[in-house]
């Protein structure tokens, strides 16, 4: 760190205060002399005048350094304090101040240290009293979450602005697999605080809007607007707009967009008209010859070889016509049954709920053995468990199994389910008249078959025996649920806890009309980025290997909208930098180059400011890339390495790791991009009261500030 201005005074006093004086002494004692004595004094010391420049060097450096160690101990102090204590008053309550210094700078902090404790027993009081008031309302809030959570349809929130204030895990999977972009760094177009305008033309949904507010002016009770569009991947959404209000008759606070994404549905539909126009027109042609050569051929004058010929052409039509209609036979069959409703259902679950109908239904033992907890099915559940039921009923009636087995397993693209037991087996006969059997369930009789069941799920149904094992089972090949789209409940499942998908307190957000630049701290969005690098000069031909980024959208740190990616350099690692990132060449083999990931990662940080510890490294190694990537890093920037040189110049060190402790910020996963990134959101976070405390408050100030601090002149 640069010494500030107080240690240059510290240090220059005593030589500046020794040579005046010297001067005042040599005129002083000028004045006293003769001529004669004058002389005879200058004649003596002239040749001694280096020493004694020397001793007074010596003893001015000797001062100077003592008063710089003084003014450390004693003179900084009160700043260092005054820092520290912002830092606490600002941050959690129960830490202290460390006591230094001085007999009387150590009795203050102990001091502050006891008013501490008392604010911090107050601030316990307040803050039990402030949680006991909004419980009720935090309980609501988290109904309405987990509620959302759970929906099966996809569910996005957002203000008149079209800022996204909340959303479930559906919306999530479905906005990732909208994106055209390639699936890098985990860059979506979903986020707290992103337009929804990223998906959806702003005149599609002011008209929705618009629509609203007349049903609304009418006087209907709970009105809504539906269009279709087209996203830029080409998807075709159907999507429900219905208005959120203040309150009960009150002026919009925004909008809930319901969506389902009808493009199988519609591809489907026209393939399906396609298909019926055509034999249609086919049909219709057949039709007419047919009707002109049977007119023709009733005429009595028609010689024998041409009524050969129509009859040829009859046949002809008639075979051609019968095809077609055989083919759209077909068709209507294997539609009808791809149509028919099928759900998502993980197998352990499904299993587990047949288990426990067989045991109901037949008074057997069951159980569930080689069952892949990962598989998911799409299934009709209700008459798969049908099907079961019935066929476990057939042999423990009809042969005495005792005990009754499924096992559910991965097999290519479909997944394998065996309904099996030891002993003795069934006939093929047997086997394929219990296939088309009408189901009996319970004493209810079914119109299904097994074989209806087992055609609706477009799978394959045999029997099979092992004599080795003196084991017999039933076999169903079923579909796997779609893999690029699991349910919002898979997602959740894989978490240790819910994601945090809302927020409310960007309900009182609006768009300012003033510039970015004059716009609060506070309600700015961040993104949070780090890079892992092959070295440490961008300019000498080192390259990124890593990216990382989160994002903070209304004071908050949002965890789960993060950005992270190795990247291929294409050169070597050095082995002294894989010692501190831990990133191997095996690791970066296969993966992305930076001409793929800057852009999903300038997409990823459009419409932010970037925030970033020592952001001129960072930015040095993006700016190199720009050409070659098509994308301009033009956003604003703030570097928390100068913020906390403007916020502690007291404070000796400025690393992330010091910040931190500073801040009380714990670090953890630190020399990986995201988890650096991470921490760095945090400190900004903790930085933020105290820039507002310091009269910082917009980000205009802040960049000022920035420019105006002594590390503000680092280059790569």
């Amino acid at each position: 760190m640069k010494p500030d201005r107080h240690e240059w005074l510290a240090a220059l006093a005593p030589a500046a205060l020794l040579a005046l004086a010297a001067a005042l002494v040599a005129l002083l004692l000028a004045a006293t002399l003769e001529p004669a004595e004058r002389s005879a004094l200058s004649a003596l010391l002239a040749p001694r005048a280096a020493l004694l420049l020397l001793a007074l060097v010596v003893v001015a450096l000797a001062a100077g350094v003592w008063l710089r160690w003084a003014w450390h101990r004693w003179g900084a102090a009160p700043g260092r304090v005054a820092e520290l204590l912002q830092v606490l008053l600002a941050g959690a309550p129960g830490r202290e101040l460390e006591p230094r210094g001085s007999a009387g700078s150590r009795a203050l902090v102990e001091t502050v240290n006891r008013l501490l404790r008392e604010r911090a027993v107050w601030r316990a009081e307040l803050d039990t009293k402030v949680r006991e008031a909004s419980r009720q309302a935090e309980q609501e809030k988290s109904r309405l979450a987990a509620l959302m959570a759970e929906l099966a349809q996809s569910v996005v929130v957002c203000n008149l602005d079209g800022r996204i204030l909340l959303y479930n895990g559906r919306a999530r999977l479905q906005f990732r697999a909208l994106s055209p972009a390639p699936a890098i760094g985990g860059v979506e177009y979903l986020g707290i605080g992103r337009s929804i305008y990223a998906v959806f033309d702003r005149a599609l949904v002011a008209h929705a809007l618009e629509m609203v507010q007349q049903r609304l002016q009418r006087g209907v009770a709970h009105p809504s607007a539906q269009f279709v569009t087209a996203t830029r991947s080409g998807q075709l959404l159907r999507v429900q707009l219905a208005p959120v209000r203040e309150h009960d008759g009150g002026p919009l606070a925004g909008f809930v967009l319901m969506l389902d994404n009808i493009t199988r549905d519609f591809a489907e539909e026209s393939e399906r008209d396609r298909r019926l126009h055509e034999h249609t027109e086919a049909g219709r042609a057949s039709l007419a010859n047919l009707q002109a050569a049977v007119e023709l051929i009733e005429d009595p004058a028609l010689d024998a070889a041409t009524a050969a010929r129509l009859q040829g052409v009859i046949r002809d039509e008639v075979r051609a016509l019968g095809h077609r209609i055989g083919e759209l036979a077909h068709y209507t069959t294997e539609t009808m049954r791809t149509r028919w409703p099928l759900e998502d259902m993980q197998g352990a679950d499904f299993v587990t709920a047949a288990l426990r109908r067989i045991e109901a239904e037949h008074r057997c033992r069951t159980a569930g053995t080689e069952v892949d907890p990962a598989l998911w099915l799409k299934l009709d559940s209700f008459s798969l468990i049908q099907a079961l039921v019935f066929l476990a009923g057939r042999v423990v009636d009809e042969y005495g199994v005792k005990v009754v087995q499924i096992r559910l397993q991965r097999a290519g693209t479909r997944a394998q389910l065996d309904l099996a037991w030891i002993g003795p087996g069934v006939s093929t006969e047997t086997a394929v008249a219990w296939e088309t059997e009408a189901m009996r369930v319970g004493g209810e009789a079914s119109a299904l078959t097994v074989r209806d069941v087992v055609q609706r799920h477009g799978g394959a149904f045999w029997f099979e025996r092992e004599r080795v094992r003196a084991e017999a089972f039933f076999r169903f090949l079923l579909p796997l649920a779609d893999a690029a789209e699991p349910l919002a409940g898979e997602l959740l499942a894989r978490r240790e806890s819910r994601p945090e998908f809302y927020d409310f307190d960007l309900f009182q957000t609006r768009e300012m009309a003033v510039e970015l630049a004059e716009r609060s701290l506070a309600e700015l969005a961040y993104t949070v980025f780090d890079t892992e690098t092959t070295g440490l000069e961008p300019s000498a031909g080192d390259e990124i290997l890593q990216i990382g980024a989160t994002r903070i959208v209304a004071g908050k740190l949002r965890r789960h909208e993060s950005f992270e990616q190795i990247v291929d350099p294409q050169r070597s690692i050095p082995e002294r930098t894989i010692a501190i990132h831990g990133i191997t060449p095996a690791m970066v083999a296969g993966q992305p180059t930076i001409r793929e990931v800057l852009p999903a990662f300038h997409a990823f940080a459009q419409e932010t400011v970037l925030v970033a510890h020592n952001a001129a490294f960072d930015l040095r190694f993006l700016e190199l890339k720009e050409r070659a990537t098509g994308v301009s890093f033009d956003m604003p920037v703030l570097d928390t390495l100068l913020l906390s040189q403007v916020l502690h110049p007291n404070q000796e060190r400025h690393s992330l790791e010091a910040i931190a402790e500073r801040l009380g910020v714990p670090v953890l996963g630190r020399h990986t991009a995201l988890g650096d990134a991470i921490v760095t959101a945090e400190v900004f976070l903790k930085m933020l009261p105290l820039l507002q405390a310091a009269g910082i408050r917009t980000l205009e100030q802040a960049l000022e500030a920035s420019r105006r601090s002594a590390l503000a002149k680092l280059n790569y």
